[in-house]
């Protein structure tokens, strides 16, 4: 069918020219065949598509109960369509020229005080070489401020020991430079010794499995998972909220918002931004505690 074809060259053109993750790629996809289904059953061609139809069309996610984000996800997904079509020449007029996103539900992130962090690390036990392996991704994380996609495709290689710092390669294969500290500098000196010990399959990939293979994203999860339920914590830890709380104490300790922006590997200082809000908090909890009338918890 001709409509398989197409969505089948634009999303090899997301893989190929744009560098998508699979993940996205997947979820463009299945976007996109939601879209097609709806143009099947309006008895409508995607290339005769207009702007008025759109905005009738779009009345179908509403009907799907979809949230915002969601709604965003799918708009997104076939605007970018239509602008492929217009690159390959295969339309003239783009329908989505005027078609903006729904304004974003702005949350903000949830992060691990500093006092949190130190009762997850003092409570973890090293005992076997997965137990070292575990603390150094933990540790790794938050010292980093990487995504669990970033971390897991770390290799030896990308590791300057001299400078403590790692190359990794974020959305769209940017590459960018993050700095680890001390405590994860003697980690991975210990790890480097029974690394051996757990690579039977000779990856190189740093973050292995028990069968020898790459770690995946849902791997680190589960492995964090494990670690809160092992020493009882009472909070639900994500390996994002291990990135959200190295940008906040970053903030929080004087760091400079464009630094952060490198660090955490935001193409716009907007989507940093959101940290700031989590900051102000801490400020007015200072300013509360520090002032003569300030309001002072007892």
């Amino acid at each position: 069918m001709e409509t398989n074809k197409i969505i089948k060259e634009y999303l090899d053109y997301l893989k190929y020219n744009k560098n998508y993750s699979a993940k996205t790629i997947l979820n463009y996809g299945l976007d996109l065949e939601d879209y097609f289904l709806l143009l099947e059953q309006e008895n409508l061609d995607y290339r005769e598509v207009t702007y008025d139809i759109l905005m009738n069309l779009f009345k179908h996610f509403e009907e799907k109960g979809l949230k915002g984000k969601s709604v965003s996800r799918h708009i997104s997904s076939i605007k970018g369509f239509y602008k492929y079509l217009v690159l390959e020449n295969k339309i003239v007029n783009n329908p989505f020229l005027f078609v903006s996103l729904p304004k974003k539900e702005k949350k903000l992130p949830r992060y691990l005080s500093y006092d949190d962090l130190l009762e997850i690390f003092h409570n973890l036990e090293i005992k076997t070489p997965y137990d070292l392996r575990d603390r150094l991704i933990l540790e790794l994380l938050y010292a980093t401020g990487v995504r669990v996609s970033e971390l897991v495709e770390i290799k030896e290689e990308d590791i300057d020991f001299n400078n403590q710092s790692i190359l990794v390669f974020g959305k769209g294969r940017k590459e960018r430079i993050v700095y680890y500290n001390d405590i994860v500098r003697d980690l991975l000196k210990k790890y480097q010794n029974v690394y051996m010990e757990l690579n039977k399959k000779r990856s190189s990939y740093l973050f292995l499995n028990h069968q020898g293979d790459k770690l995946t994203t849902a791997g680190i999860s589960y492995i964090i998972n494990q670690i809160i339920k092992k020493i009882s914590f009472n909070k639900h830890v994500t390996p994002h909220m291990l990135r959200h709380s190295f940008a906040t104490h970053l903030l929080n300790n004087g760091c400079d918002l464009l630094t952060v922006q490198e660090l955490l590997g935001h193409s716009s200082v907007s989507t940093t931004g959101i940290y700031t809000h989590v900051t102000l908090d801490e400020v007015k909890k200072v300013y509360n505690n520090c002032h003569p009338r300030g309001e002072k918890k007892s």
